[in-house]
């Protein structure tokens, strides 16, 4: 399997380039500027962050399909979402097959979204959240401040540098007077973690997160009633690709075009993708998820 993690020199020289202004869009390592697409041994690179299982579901199932195009893909990890960003806009990756342009990595768009290109809108229902227990008595997130004793004054979250911490610490704390609250950040492994012995000691607690995410069902919680719309409204999930990557793979750029998901299909994927059964294999998990989503979108190759 061609997986490796993209160092941290190439994802903060990607990040120093764009500041710089100097980058320049043509894929990662491929040499194949005027290529003209077709596969034939060309190198494509996907990039994601791991923990993130839209990015992951989303890295190995382009990968699966542009192989059957003939094209190599390499699948590179980096630690965080503007690493990714900056890499996918410099040309250092060519494909960052998950992001959330409309709310949660707004941000990002901003800085390097002049350097990329929208492949496709696969999903378009998804929603940041705060989340508490389901046997919780609070169920808005007004309800927080003056309940704050329950909960410590603290919410916990994910990664620092995710857009649903920025959009908790700027946006909806502020409308809800939590400014005096804490924001406790480290991972969205660690924020499970807590919130599953919470669940367990049926303590109170409040977490970010957001859906479609497959903790949803996994953990008995619900979402908070947000009548400020702090916490943005409905977005879309898109996969951006470096900008002139559809001049230079017209094939791969179409078949990623088709890929659209329903609820149904977009939870049984994440399902096979975080399961025991397939845990480190996302490789299997795909390949199983298209055995039984033969239909799941248009342009699918089975």
């Amino acid at each position: 399997m061609k997986y490796r993690k993209l160092t941290a020199a190439l994802a903060l020289g990607a990040a120093a380039a764009l500041t710089l202004g100097g980058c320049s869009s043509g894929g990662s390592g491929n040499g194949a500027e005027g290529a003209g697409g077709g596969g034939g041994g060309d190198t494509i690179s996907i990039g994601f962050v791991p923990g993130w299982t839209d990015q992951e579901s989303l890295a190995f199932l382009i990968k699966n399909q542009l192989e059957k195009l003939g094209y190599t893909v390499e699948v590179e990890e980096l630690g965080d979402n503007g690493p990714v960003f900056a890499a996918t806009a410099s040309g250092d990756l060519d494909i960052f097959g998950s992001t959330w342009p409309d709310v949660t990595h707004k941000a990002y768009m901003e800085e390097f979204g002049d350097n990329l290109e929208s492949l496709n809108v696969f999903y378009d229902n998804a929603k940041l959240t705060l989340a508490v227990p389901s046997y919780s008595k609070i169920n808005s997130i007004a309800d927080l401040k003056k309940n704050a004793d329950l909960f410590g004054k603290e919410i916990i979250g994910i990664e620092p540098g995710a857009g649903l911490t920025r959009v908790t610490q700027e946006e909806a704390m502020p409308a809800y007077g939590l400014d005096d609250w804490k924001l406790t950040t480290s991972s969205t492994a660690s924020m499970l973690t807590v919130l599953g012995e919470a669940i367990d000691k049926k303590e109170e607690i409040v977490v970010t997160l957001w859906r479609p995410f497959w903790a949803n069902t996994a953990y008995d919680v619900k979402d908070l009633e947000d009548p400020e719309g702090a916490m943005g409204e409905t977005e879309t999930l898109q996969t951006m690709a470096t900008k002139g990557f559809s001049e230079q793979y017209p094939d791969a750029a179409e078949l990623i075009k088709g890929i659209k998901f329903s609820d149904e299909s977009y939870g049984a994927l994440e399902t096979l993708i975080t399961s025991d059964d397939y845990e480190g294999d996302y490789e299997g998990a795909v390949a199983k998820w298209i055995e039984e989503n033969p239909d799941a979108f248009p342009t699918l190759i089975k």
